[in-house]
């Protein structure tokens, strides 16, 4: 392994300084950004000791334009190219460039798409409550930005939004929002704990991280930062196929994170409410199906049957809303800077 240039060894002193002597790194997921990607490795901040790029076997020249940056560098152990033998997802991606970064052991890593629309100078934002303690997981909020609603596109916004609440419920990080952002950084004691292998390799890959964070109770933070949009990018992303997959995705996180944390782990009380909530709603349902099949074919409606129409529905959303009441009071010292005992 070739001995790292003076000048670079001076700029990793340097760099540690402004991070309490925390090694930084990023993991940047391409694929077909051969327009894009030179933009964002010559953007990298100073402070960032190790770049892993993870080219998902893109068809356009997108390697051979990161070859050639890493070749006029001439920093080896800076600049690190990673190819996939086939595509496996943007998820997939991530997980490979953390497998490299634990491999080395870097302190905290932060993730940038190749795609340009991660700004660069946010990123000291982002890794500071990390590197500093106050956080285990930091990720960047489009949403909370005071022009989002100008800047991002309206279906996008609209579909994040939607994404964003039922990542909430199902993750139990009740403070967080903008669910899809891939902008993030995190430490290497939280990579080192979650099953990386397990997580989902497509789209669905930040609320399932999210949901693996919340049953090992590490902390997470959001940075309220600028959303970039129309820089050259290309969305590979379809809303009318991705929500439905999403949402599908999202409630068996959901079932799986209420299964293991307040079942296996430690068991709480607000896994009665919520299936007390979801039997009831089931049978409401039931009893509204009837309801209406009865006054279609008979003209009126049983008193009886509203009645437990009612009943069920108005108690359904009480055990419901006591269940999530319950488990923002259960998560509620994962919020940044920490825990109460801080």
């Amino acid at each position: 392994m070739a001995a790292p240039h003076e000048s670079t060894a001076a700029g990793n002193r340097r760099r540690h300084r402004v991070f309490k002597g925390k090694t930084i790194g990023v993991v940047v997921p391409c694929y077909k950004e051969q327009e894009q990607i030179l933009g964002v490795l010559e953007s990298m901040p100073d402070f960032v000791d190790c770049t892993i790029v993870i080219d998902d076997r893109s068809p356009d020249n997108t390697v051979e334009v990161i070859r050639e940056f890493i070749e006029k560098q001439g920093q080896p152990e800076r600049f690190i190219l990673i190819e996939h033998e086939k595509n496996a997802g943007v998820g997939a991606a991530i997980t490979t460039g953390y497998h490299e970064a634990i491999r080395r052991k870097i302190e905290v890593v932060a993730v940038m798409a190749g795609d340009g629309q991660m700004d660069p100078k946010q990123l000291r934002m982002l890794v500071a409550p990390v590197a500093g303690g106050q956080a285990d997981y930091a990720k960047a909020n489009r949403l909370y930005y005071r022009k989002a609603w100008e800047m991002i596109p309206r279906k996008r916004y609209l579909g994040n939004a939607f994404l964003s609440m039922l990542t909430k419920i199902a993750s139990g990080y009740w403070h967080v929002a903008d669910s899809q952002t891939g902008y993030t950084a995190i430490s290497l004691e939280a990579l080192e704990t979650i099953e990386l292998d397990k997580l989902y390799p497509r789209y669905g890959y930040p609320n399932d991280m999210l949901v693996r964070l919340n049953i090992y109770d590490f902390r997470v933070v959001d940075i309220p930062l600028r959303p970039v949009y129309n820089v050259g990018e290309t969305s590979k992303m379809k809303l009318w196929k991705v929500i439905p997959t999403m949402s599908w995705l999202i409630f068996r996180r959901f079932c799986w994170r209420i299964w293991r944390k307040y079942v296996i782990h430690d068991f709480h009380p607000l896994v009665f409410f919520y299936l007390g909530g979801m039997f009831l709603g089931a049978v409401g349902l039931a009893l509204f199906v009837r309801m209406i099949w009865m006054w279609i074919a008979t003209g009126t409606i049983p008193p009886m049957n509203a009645l437990a129409w009612v009943f069920c529905t108005i108690s359904a959303m009480q055990f419901t809303l006591f269940a999530m009441w319950f488990d923002m009071e259960s998560n509620k010292n994962l919020k940044y800077p920490g825990r109460e005992n801080r």
